[in-house]
């Protein structure tokens, strides 16, 4: 297949920017705003083409979502979460028990903000655990191993990056997936849907990680002592609730019940009933999203302080990491480029000469799966969602497979990368803690890496048919 001037120069554009992206040359955000400018430059398409992902509703999505993360952070709401999980009876000293309570308290936080963000808070909180645990330990002469240490760092960071699947918002390549499904296939994915699907890859994945981590670093002892108080003590420290908190936790339960509300009306109502086409219309994540941050700058904070009369200052949510955005703009502007151009299409066509003629349809998510997998070990997730799913789709497009379900499997598995430090900041952070090899992450690493991809393939394959009728 002939490729035309504007293909040919979108894919050495797209090849310098893979490489800038995979090196971290220049950060991810300036490599994606560089390439579309040069998109311009070279006559692929008009600024205002190119421009257009910038201001797509999902970006708003993103927006109001990193809003709502920040007032939950800086309020100290997901330390009430992960101390109200830790203090629970059935937690109680048992490691196993530990450990899991760990991994459930960093994926339900990750699902509504940032990956990172809860693996600091997390972090922070599991290295004061050990800290107190060994102290306690040492007296009784029951000390854990020190290998435990980096299995509940490495349940950090994995659950973190597992429990992002759950939620549209949980991590940036749900959104960026979202977008191309849209805007490629036509097909638009509420907030409720992709809980259906994403929640039960996250929930087995967790599992699946903790017994993993569990069984490659043993404790060695049957009870944690000193952890009840620690929890116990912590939990005094953070005091009763206060204006502000309560204000932040009432304007994100809003937003989330203006997330899942379209969805609970379909089941209930119908897709085509006058209420469930209003909302759909009219109060899209997007807006949902907007609205609900919008009450963080109107509700009551503390008031101790005319800085605190509200929830949240807007120097507050200025600081938050828009180069999120900038990245997701100019790889999405690519990725519809290469739709545009014909590009995608010719390789997926080149892909398709390599499978087998009577490849079926499970082969396909399996094989989108396992590719944004590995190309997620070496590059952000996010770059590796831009640049995996826009190929997912027009292979399974040129195969005659289902390019919405490929998609998916593509999107989920591009938050998989467990085996390096680069895969993820999640990663990246708890290898920094010191208490983490990185032969034993490698080692933990590979396996999840594996028992990802086929879990991605085998829910995808299943869920979807049903989900997406």
């Amino acid at each position: 297949m002939d490729l035309s001037y504007e293909a040919t120069a979108l894919a050495f554009i797209l090849v310098g920017v893979v490489t800038l992206w995979v090196t971290e040359a220049l950060p991810l955000p300036v490599s994606a705003l560089l390439a579309a400018a040069a998109c311009v430059v070279a006559g692929v398409a008009p600024a205002s083409e190119v421009f257009r992902p910038f201001s797509q509703p999902l970006v708003f999505l993103f927006i109001g979502s990193f809003i709502l993360a920040e007032a939950i952070r800086i309020h100290r709401l997901d330390r009430r979460l992960a101390f109200a999980v830790l203090a629970l009876p059935m937690v109680g000293e048992r490691p196993i028990r530990i450990m899991l309570a760990v991994a459930v308290v960093s994926g339900v936080v990750s699902a509504f903000i940032s990956n990172t963000a809860t693996t600091a808070m997390m972090v922070a909180i599991v290295a004061g655990m050990l800290s107190a645990v060994e102290e306690a330990g040492q007296k009784a002469n029951c000390c854990p191993k020190p290998e435990f240490a980096t299995g509940l760092f490495l349940c950090v960071a994995f659950a973190a990056s597992i429990g992002g699947l759950a939620t549209p918002i949980g991590t940036p390549p749900n959104v960026i997936g979202l977008a191309f499904i849209r805007e490629q296939l036509g097909v638009h994915i509420s907030f409720f849907e992709w809980c259906l699907i994403g929640t039960p890859v996250s929930i087995c994945l967790i599992l699946l990680s903790t017994l993993l981590l569990a069984v490659s670093f043993p404790s060695g002892v049957r009870h944690i002592e000193g952890m009840s108080q620690l929890v116990t003590n912590e939990r005094t420290q953070l005091g009763s609730w206060t204006t502000a908190q309560r204000s932040t936790a009432l304007a994100f339960g809003v937003t989330v019940c203006l997330w899942v509300t379209p969805g609970l009306l379909t089941l209930t109502i119908g897709s085509q009933h006058p209420l469930c086409l209003w909302f759909r219309n009219h109060i899209p994540e997007g807006v949902a999203a907007i609205l609900g941050a919008m009450l963080l700058f109107i509700l009551p904070g503390d008031g101790q302080t005319k800085q605190s009369s509200r929830v949240l200052q807007w120097q507050q949510a200025a600081g938050i990491d828009w180069g999120i955005i900038l990245l997701y703009g100019g790889g999405m502007a690519l990725g519809s480029l290469a739709f545009q151009t014909g590009l995608a299409e010719a390789i997926g066509k080149g892909l398709t000469a390599w499978l087998p003629s009577d490849t079926s349809g499970w082969v396909l998510i399996g094989a989108a799966a396992v590719v944004a997998v590995f190309t997620s070990e070496f590059t952000s997730n996010t770059a590796s969602a831009n640049m995996v799913v826009p190929v997912a789709i027009a292979l399974a497009s040129a195969s005659g497979g289902d390019p919405l379900s490929t998609a998916i499997a593509a999107t989920l598995a591009a938050s998989l990368g467990f085996m390096m430090p680069v895969s993820t900041p999640c990663n990246a952070i708890v290898y920094g803690t010191g208490r983490v090899p990185l032969r034993s992450m490698m080692r933990a690493g590979i396996g999840l890496d594996i028992a990802g991809a086929i879990m991605v393939t085998l829910v995808v394959t299943l869920l979807s048919p049903l989900i997406f009728q």
